[in-house]
């Protein structure tokens, strides 16, 4: 029998407890990958707190791995023993779809989640489907490059598929674990960066990241300045907000794209789309393709997660760290 060994939810809200458990044969198309490092993302908190009801205990949270290639199915071809490699949120696909077919696996509805109805990455071992395990570059560091897994790809993947060009006016609404990685991957993108953020102090920060302009938020009256300015306005944050003023902020034919998901309905004017052909949309993840270009671009333009290290043992207190918000910006747990 190979156990594999990690932390468990055993209930919601519950803490984290050893557990271990039997994966069974190694299936054809799967790698086993020896985990050194894992992000904590407050999908894991939700996760472990079922907020989203659709967690089944007990179960091993953690979705931005980073580890090495120690097992490889018979028949995995695109992988090899040894070979570092992230895991994000997705773990498998059907394969057969219209959406697997054309490389947009993200959209499959039989996509399987990494920890969601199986065992994630709090843990010395996590087994997925090869396609899903994605080659990270050698500049970048395995601590840096877990966080890219889910927090990197889902502000890259609005970028690339919005065509971010360096013509475009970029606004990154939230500067936290999600929106530091947007300010540095538009920028990579050529595009003028505008940061937005209720906290005057990260003016500076937001900056040395690569924004070229800071808006407080707090101030309507700075708001009302930047209408008609920008052509993508992408939201990191998960609370609610005047969404009728960032579609006043939007030039014709932009776009207001959610990757943070807010408690109320979102409300906005249907004229105010209409007259110039703007639009509001959402943004998940990305396809294996797209993780892997995501990576490539981070290890040539110098894109890096801000990280808070803990000890795998010590996940309880990055997970409370994190429900409390206060780690800037991405906590990593690391065997």
């Amino acid at each position: 029998m190979s156990e594999l060994h990690g932390l468990a939810v055993h209930a919601a809200g519950a803490h984290l407890l050893p557990y271990k458990y039997d994966p069974g044969e190694l299936k054809a198309h799967e790698v086993e990958i020896k985990i050194s490092h894992c992000g904590v993302c407050h999908s894991d908190v939700h996760l472990i707190d079922n907020d989203w009801g659709i967690s089944k205990y007990p179960f091993i949270p953690g979705h931005e791995i980073v580890g090495t290639v120690v097992a490889v199915g018979s028949g995995v071809t695109d992988r090899t023993m040894g070979e570092r490699v992230g895991v994000g949120w997705q773990a498998d696909s059907c394969g057969i779809c219209e959406w697997c077919r054309q490389g947009e696996e993200n959209l499959c509805a039989k996509a399987q989640p990494t920890c969601v109805g199986r065992n994630g990455g709090f843990a010395d071992r996590v087994r997925v489907n090869s396609r899903f395990a994605v080659p990270v570059p050698t500049a970048l560091e395995s601590e840096n490059a877990a966080p890219l897994m889910c927090a990197g790809i889902t502000v890259y993947s609005p970028l690339r598929n919005y065509d971010v060009r360096p013509s475009s006016r970029v606004g990154v609404i939230g500067i936290g674990g999600l929106g530091h990685l947007g300010i540095q991957f538009a920028k990579a993108f050529g595009a003028e960066v505008t940061a937005f953020s209720t906290s005057k102090d990260k003016e500076a920060e937001a900056k040395s990241l690569g924004a070229h302009n800071f808006v407080n938020t707090r101030d309507t009256g700075a708001l009302k300045k930047v209408a008609g300015s920008f052509d993508l306005l992408l939201s990191t944050v998960s609370a609610d907000q005047d969404w009728q003023a960032y579609v006043n902020a939007l030039r014709p034919k932009g776009m207001l794209c959610l990757v943070g998901a807010s408690p109320a309905p979102v409300q906005v004017q249907g004229a105010s789309l209409i007259t110039h052909q703007k639009a509001v949309s959402g943004s998940n993840t990305g396809s294996p393709h797209d993780l892997a270009e995501m990576l490539d671009v981070a290890a040539r333009h110098g894109v890096k997660a801000i990280t808070e290290r803990f000890a795998m043992a010590k996940a309880n207190d990055a997970v409370t760290k994190v429900k409390k918000n206060q780690v800037r910006y991405r906590a990593v747990l690391a065997n």
